[in-house]
């Protein structure tokens, strides 16, 4: 099988994405700081590359001999990218063109890039999205996914290097950080778990599509290694569900009638944002997806855990 390279191996998806690609029998590199001490991974059998995305000389000697890139690690997040522009396209554009660069010049095979779903479409009041649909991205969290997008382009053109976007709903499942400031399930458990009153951004209404993250990674994967009719796929449940109806969730997993703390929705958010994922299971099947109070429920157990550790 293919010698893969992780980026970002330590984080939320990352992780999952080495477990899957070790089972799926690759050769399976990770690249990530690692300064929380452990990998978040379960398999045995991988490389850890313990280094710096800010480093070039890191990024060479990671992808050098490597057959798969998965470049899933961001600096940013949709909060910090608002909070200063100049700081993803310092460090996530930036340095994801020099990535780009050390991928070219080894030769890699195919370079696999986590985009996202939930931010690049923008504010165009449809039903759900595909990915013919114009990105119009006012965030610049997505604006820099965006830009990434295009310079892969670039790099297809100019240096043969072939590519994949996959442009991800809204996940959410076990190992997702509750302390940082994304991903509303896990930061609404987390207030539950502690009885804090849990924020809701705007009247409720707003509409995401949220997909557990082991679902995700499996649609990922049953892409690698095959031919494919695209560049570009929308990784998503194709459901959506609004923040009242995710907080319903909440209460039936845990039980908790929780106080809630409504505050203005910034003005970057977009009220629905719902993936068409038609593109990829007309190419590659129907994907299974775990029902939200499921994967609520799993996300949850696992939360408790680690606030009794």
């Amino acid at each position: 099988m293919a010698k893969a390279l992780v980026i970002g191996a330590n984080g939320f998806i990352g992780s999952h994405l080495v477990d899957a690609l070790v089972a799926d029998g690759h050769d399976v590199s990770a690249f990530d700081r690692f300064s929380s001490g452990e990998p978040s991974y379960r398999s045995s059998g991988v490389e850890l590359l313990r280094g710096e995305f800010l480093s070039r000389t890191d990024l060479d000697s990671a992808v050098r001999g490597k057959d798969h890139v998965f470049h899933f690690l961001s600096t940013t997040n949709p909060a910090t990218a608002e909070a200063d522009p100049t700081l993803d396209i310092r460090t996530n554009v930036a340095q994801t063109v020099e990535l780009l660069e050390s991928s070219a010049a080894a030769g890699v095979g195919h370079f696999y890039f986590a985009s996202t779903g939930g931010a690049i479409y923008g504010p165009q009041g449809k039903e759900s999205y595909g990915e013919t649909d114009r990105a119009l991205p006012v965030s610049p969290y997505g604006i820099g996914k965006l830009t990434i997008e295009h310079y892969l382009h670039y790099f297809r053109t100019m240096h043969g290097l072939d590519s994949t976007s996959l442009r991800i709903s809204n996940p959410y499942g076990t190992r997702q950080h509750p302390h940082k400031k994304q991903g509303l399930i896990p930061i609404a458990l987390r207030q539950v778990a502690m009885g804090e009153t849990t924020v809701r951004l705007g009247d409720g209404s707003m509409v995401r599509d949220y997909i557990y993250v082991e679902d995700a990674v499996r649609m990922i994967t049953a892409i690698v290694g095959r031919d494919r009719r695209h560049d570009l796929y929308n990784i998503g449940s194709g459901a959506g569900y609004s923040i009242n109806e995710v907080f319903d969730s909440l209460r039936r997993v845990t039980g908790i009638d929780f106080p809630i703390e409504d505050r203005p929705a910034p003005p970057t958010f977009v009220d629905r944002v719902v993936l068409d994922v038609s593109r990829y299971t007309e190419e590659f099947g129907t994907p299974s997806i775990v029902d939200l109070d499921d994967g609520v429920r799993a996300t949850y157990e696992e939360l408790l855990i680690s606030l009794r550790d």
